[in-house]
């Protein structure tokens, strides 16, 4: 396994002066293995992490793997998991694949009408504009070539396209892991897109996985986000580095930070506050707090992840533009995908952005937060109706 991500020691906590936190369950040690793995395919990693994986680096003999986690989401009956997916695409299917169906049936020619009904489809599917140009303007050039007459074989035809875009989204960049201390994940994202949710669940993937995780409520504009930060800490049972309301949000990712490398966490998960992607001076200090966490730890934040909220549509589309701008956005997660018709959102983000999508929200239960597989999402939203 790599070096970083071994279990350590539980000792008492010693918080940062004016920090509060919730203590973490003792963990029986597991045998650290040699840190020569300095580079790691962040998807993969986020994967194997998450899934309870053995991290026991390929081809090294002799090295005991570390055991799964009882509550690893492996453990769990893979058909009920793709059934909940598919129930959580529910909507999305409705208005793109059914309406797709629906207009094709019967039809014996493809003529301009069906082409237009087809990009009204797409569009308010929210595929966007452009992708949904893309995938019409490639389909009447083929008409127009002759090299395409059956409207059967137009649907089959835009199904695998769509398919195709959400497999090109599986290039995850590669990372350079830290030598030692912990693996910091910053995670931003406007209010009311489920960040600090998402953060509580994703926490309890990498606890389930053995590793020790360090919560800092780096959002101090809003008293409630550090409670609710607080309430998740107690839930997973993980320390939750925290001060007042209204204190220096880069002076508590500071503490958080400087208490993560003292004391041997593996993963620390930072909040921070909710900000409007269009306000220049909230944008500012996200950097500011991205600077701060690398003079703490060389290369940190490991990971920059951008929630957004599927329900939005377009609107998450432009967020992703910008905090790219002033962050480096690394990885997606998008929520509420269970209780929208707009999923055609991931489509468009996959065809769009060289960003991963890492998760994808489909449900209120801990494990609807889930890993974002594109061969798996398009076979819950399409069916048997595209050749695996």
């Amino acid at each position: 396994m790599l070096g970083w991500f071994k279990n350590k020691s539980s000792d008492d906590l010693d918080l940062p002066e004016g920090s509060e936190q919730k203590v973490q369950a003792t963990e029986e040690p597991v045998k650290e293995a040699p840190k020569s793995i300095l580079h790691e395919d962040v998807g993969v990693l986020f994967k194997r992490l998450t899934r309870g994986e053995s991290l026991v680096q390929k081809g090294q003999e002799g090295e005991e793997p570390v055991e799964q986690a009882e509550k690893s989401i492996l453990h769990e009956d893979v058909g009920v998991l793709f059934k909940r997916l598919t129930k959580g695409l529910e909507k999305t299917r409705g208005n793109l694949v059914v309406r797709v169906d629906e207009l094709f049936l019967g039809k014996k020619v493809i003529d301009p009408e069906l082409l237009d009904d087809l990009e009204e489809i797409l569009i308010t599917a929210d595929l966007g504009v452009e992708t949904t140009m893309a995938l019409v303007d490639d389909a009447r050039d083929k008409v127009s070539r002759k090299e395409l007459s059956d409207p059967q074989v137009l649907k089959t035809v835009l199904k695998e396209k769509i398919k195709e875009f959400l497999l090109s989204s599986d290039k995850p960049a590669e990372l350079v892991m830290p030598e030692e201390g912990p693996f910091v994940i910053m995670v931003v994202g406007v209010n009311g897109v489920g960040k600090t949710t998402s953060i509580g669940k994703i926490a309890n993937k990498f606890v389930n996985a053995g590793q020790k995780v360090l919560l800092v409520a780096g959002d101090t504009f809003r008293a409630a986000a550090v409670e609710q930060l607080k309430i998740w800490g107690q839930r997973i049972n993980v320390p939750v580095i925290a001060q007042e309301a209204g204190a220096d949000p880069s002076s508590v990712v500071f503490d958080g930070i400087e208490y993560a490398v003292k004391r041997d966490f593996d993963v620390v998960i930072v909040d921070t506050a909710g900000r409007l992607h269009t306000k220049v001076n909230l944008m500012e200090e996200l950097k500011k707090i991205k600077r701060v966490m690398g003079k703490k730890i060389s290369d940190a934040p490991h990971e920059i992840m951008l929630v957004i909220d599927a329900t939005t549509g377009q609107n998450g589309i432009s967020q992703a533009r910008e905090f790219s701008k002033a962050v480096d956005i690394t990885g997606l997660t998008l929520t509420k995908l269970d209780g929208t018709a707009k999923g055609g959102i991931v489509v468009n983000i996959c065809r769009e952005f060289d960003i991963p999508i890492r998760f994808i929200g489909i449900g209120e239960q801990m494990d609807d937060l889930r890993d974002f597989d594109p061969e798996e999402f398009a076979e819950a939203l399409f069916g048997s109706d595209i050749d695996q």
